[in-house]
């Protein structure tokens, strides 16, 4: 089988038969990750998930429909956002939001990175990388600006929302561009500096 085979259930239809086993379907994410991440989409099939996971096709599709049903659930699995502590500035918030772009890809990233393209052509795998970054990434520059206005220093919605939009997009470069190399220190506060902060507005620059 690969990755289309079977017809998706209703939504919210139970699947048939006995309770599913939780153990069994957290190995069957972790494998699902670990091929994604490790080999990429083209390599995700039911045959290769039951044979890491020593687990028969049928129990694979009791749970998931689809291998794009798989992905997107295994999407949710590892947090690919992560709300930054105020640090008391918008511009080190900005710091600390971008920081694992220090670091190398990480597994979850990598997986979700390994969907960009496919993404394009399947609204599965569209809806979790919708669910997995695009939604978390607005919600924590909307947390961020609401930090900013309880400092005194409010965004117009109009900056919020450029805001919003160049952080996504250089999200999407980072998996698609940069790569598993990491920035440094110094190139993620100049990306900051240079390029998110003039979005926010001129007064959010820090002083020379």
């Amino acid at each position: 089988m690969t990755t289309t085979e079977l017809s998706p259930r209703p939504a919210g239809a139970r699947p048939p038969g006995r309770p599913l086993s939780s153990e069994l379907s957290e190995q069957l994410v972790a494998v699902a990750v670990e091929i994604l991440a490790d080999e990429g989409w083209g390599r995700l099939n039911s045959d290769r998930v039951a044979a890491r996971a020593r687990a028969g096709k049928a129990g694979i599709y009791r749970r998931w429909p689809t291998m794009a049903a798989l992905a997107r659930h295994a999407l949710s699995t590892a947090p690919l956002v992560e709300l930054p502590p105020d640090s008391g500035s918008l511009h080190y918030d900005l710091c600390e939001l971008l920081a694992r772009w220090t670091r190398p890809l990480d597994r979850a990233e990598r997986a979700a990175a390994s969907l960009m393209g496919a993404a394009r052509h399947d609204e599965e795998l569209r809806a979790g990388l919708e669910e997995a970054l695009v939604r978390p990434l607005a919600d924590v520059v909307r947390e961020l600006a609401a930090r900013e206005a309880a400092r005194g220093r409010e965004l117009p919605p109009q900056r919020v929302a450029l805001l919003s939009s160049a952080v996504q997009a250089l999200w999407w470069q980072r998996y698609t561009v940069f790569g598993p190399a990491p920035m440094s220190t110094a190139q993620v506060e100049q990306l900051v500096t240079g390029v998110l902060l003039p979005i926010a507005g001129p007064e959010q620059l820090p002083p020379d």
